[in-house]
């Protein structure tokens, strides 16, 4: 007897909003308290795709999950850090916990809805936005005047996976770091890790107290920053009574100028940094001849690559201690028992963890219209990484790669707002972004200098990513220290802006 074919779930009538926010995230929530406070009676409702908020730390759940950037910077301006700089997920997701509490954001909060679509239409200044609710099925339509993209910039369902031949005989554990689960143990095994960033600096040194032993597998070194975890000056500061908020503004203030120097050192003198650097490895590994070459000796200079941050030289002082063996080469071939290296070396292992990085997302991959035409990203060129030619009445926060990603979620709160406040005071219900006299006649070139920040992640996706043009108006900066000064200087009725 044949089956009949499930009911469609019904697509419900639209709900309007003045904002909609894409993602509970660092950036989402942080967008939603800067919303609240300089734009009071503005509707809005924050669409999340997961059944939480969180974003990037509710995403990852694998052993020592770690901030790479210290609170005082990451954490939100108009929210005082107390605890550790580097702070682990379950802290951070605490924290954010309590800014939604203390907003009353959780209200306009729609967890597991999935955006299918989002359209916008001159005729009448309204993106219509497609989701489909995760919890049954139902399609549902939302409608808004601003479109306010804080979903982050990465997949956080299919992390990157090289196609390494033979991965399939393998027949011991095999698993991404982004899609680690509490299934996985690791305990008295022969680990295998693969990687060389921010997550296998974080990954190895959690688990080689319980592993058998535990060997990292990198194509090339990355640079560590060896420090305590704590800030010297907030604790002094706590300890002569002086209050948290005010900590937090000096503490952040120095933690900035500090950082500062450092990029800006790390293009002008990259020698003496690297030997800074490997000065505090020798320090916290007690030996004045510890081994950089091959295994710790990368072949960018600092900061072209994020600095990962490594609290008491950890993934150092397992190494002297025997609990962790560096390989640098690529791989030839998975075997049945681990992986076999281009030079012939045989790793075996009883888990191998890929912390191999992930895949950039455009927009959470969300197909985008305006007036029936589909919007392909790289067409377009960025108006100070935020806005994007060709698209109005929408907004994307992208973060800093050099500095603490919410420093940018702060600045572009009060961007996005003082231009909500000013298309309300103008009357206007569209606000658009172009170069004077279009962009024809302007050399154009990818998203970001591969001789200034080139990861992975970003090489591998650049072909998709919206472009940048000669003039710093159409780039995205990756200097905070100028961007505070330049964003709250912007006129917004400047010539590249467009109201109707």
């Amino acid at each position: 007897m044949a089956t009949a074919p499930a009911a469609t779930p019904h697509a419900e009538a639209a709900t309007h909003f003045d904002v909609l926010i894409v993602g509970a995230g660092i950036s989402g929530i942080g967008a939603a308290w800067h919303l609240q406070q300089q734009c009071p009676g503005t509707s809005y409702a924050i669409l999340e795709m997961k059944d939480t908020f969180g974003g990037t730390w509710e995403t990852h759940k694998y052993p020592g999950v770690r901030s790479d950037s210290d609170l005082y910077t990451f954490g939100y301006r108009f929210k005082p850090w107390h605890d550790a700089p580097i702070a682990s997920a379950q802290a951070i997701l605490d924290y954010m916990g309590e800014v939604i509490a203390e907003g009353g954001i959780d209200r306009h909060i729609r967890y597991g809805h999935r955006i299918t679509r989002c359209a916008f239409s001159r005729a009448i200044n309204r993106w219509t936005v497609t989701a489909t609710r995760l919890a049954d099925g139902a399609e549902q339509t939302f409608t808004c005047q601003f479109l306010w993209m804080c979903q982050g910039y990465y997949d956080h369902e299919k992390p990157h996976v090289p196609d390494w031949p033979g991965r399939e005989r393998f027949t011991g554990e095999f698993v991404h770091a982004q899609l680690w689960h509490d299934g996985i143990d690791y305990k008295g095994k022969r680990v295998l890790v693969i990687g060389s960033g921010a997550t296998a600096a974080t990954v190895v040194p959690a688990i080689c107290a319980d592993a058998a032993h535990v060997t990292l597998l990198q194509r090339s070194p990355t640079y560590f920053f060896c420090a305590p975890n704590r800030n010297e000056l907030a604790d002094r500061l706590r300890e002569v009574g002086i209050d948290e908020p005010t900590i937090h503004r000096v503490v952040r203030a120095q933690i900035l100028h500090d950082q500062k120097m450092m990029v800006a050192r790390a293009e002008q003198e990259p020698e003496a940094v690297f030997e800074e650097l490997k000065e505090l490895v020798r320090a916290y590994t007690g030996q004045p001849d510890f081994a950089f070459e091959p295994h710790f000796t990368p072949r960018y200079r600092p900061w072209q690559q994020r600095l990962a941050f490594c609290p008491e030289g950890d993934i150092f002082r397992a190494a002297v201690a025997g609990q962790l063996s560096v390989v640098t080469d690529t791989i030839d071939t998975f075997t049945e028992k681990g992986v076999r290296t281009s030079d012939g070396t045989e790793i075996e292992a009883d888990l191998i963890i890929a912390a191999t990085g992930f895949n950039l997302s455009v927009m959470g991959g969300i197909p985008f219209e305006v007036d029936g035409q589909a919007v392909n990203w790289a067409e377009t060129v960025t108006y100070r990484g935020m806005m994007f030619t060709g698209v109005p009445n929408m907004l994307w926060i992208m973060g800093y790669f050099r500095a603490s990603w919410t420093l940018r979620v702060d600045l572009l709160g009060d961007f996005t707002c003082r231009l909500l406040n000013h298309m309300k005071t103008r009357g206007a219900q569209r606000v658009e972004v172009a170069p004077p006299g279009g962009t024809a006649g302007m050399a154009l070139h990818d998203w970001v200098e591969p001789e200034t920040f080139n990861p992975g992640y970003m090489t591998r996706a650049l072909a998709a990513m919206p472009r940048r043009g000669d003039d710093p108006k159409w780039r995205h900066s990756q200097d905070y220290w100028a961007e505070r000064e330049e964003l709250p200087k912007i006129d917004l009725d400047g010539e590249e802006f467009a109201y109707a």
